[in-house]
């Protein structure tokens, strides 16, 4: 196996360990809720005047998708939908105080993995963290451009 190979292989390993490794935590504290509706739940808390295409770019999911997940997190009373006084045309979400507590777990949640792996981050010095991050951010863009070329704009320039 080359570098490359090694690379993509150690990100899946990475990324599939971590989520076994927080599945049933997650699963068991926020049960009734899937992962893309937890998700969309962080969007719409941390971004304002969150709407169906901004969910759809940044959870790389179709609109359709992202309708469906909306309709059902209101029928539950996590979110609302709002309209602002100047644009009748778009509507907005927001969370509900229910969901506000949706989103505290999920937050919650994520400190305590944060807790967890702190001591693997505290030995990766500033250098190692921006090579890494510069990698990243150069095969995320290269990325963005394949799927671009496929006639999918699903990230906004």
């Amino acid at each position: 196996m080359n570098k490359e190979e090694q690379v993509i292989t150690g990100f899946r390993d990475l990324f599939n360990k971590m989520v076994w490794l927080n599945k049933s935590k997650m699963e068991a504290s926020l049960e009734g809720y899937k992962s893309s509706e937890v998700h969309c739940i962080e969007y719409i808390e941390k971004n304002v005047d969150s709407n169906v295409t901004k969910l759809a770019e940044s959870l790389y999911m179709t609109s359709g998708a992202i309708s469906k997940i909306t309709k059902k997190l209101m029928k539950k009373g996590i979110i609302e939908s709002y309209q602002k006084p100047d644009n009748k045309k778009e509507i907005y979400f927001r969370l509900t105080e229910q969901g506000k507590v949706i989103y505290n777990i999920h937050e919650e949640l994520h400190k305590e993995f944060h807790e967890r792996d702190k001591a693997v981050f505290e030995q990766v010095t500033g250098e190692q963290f921006d090579s890494m991050l510069s990698f990243m951010e150069k095969y995320s863009r290269h990325l963005d451009a394949e799927i671009k070329k496929q006639g999918i704009d699903i990230k906004p320039e």
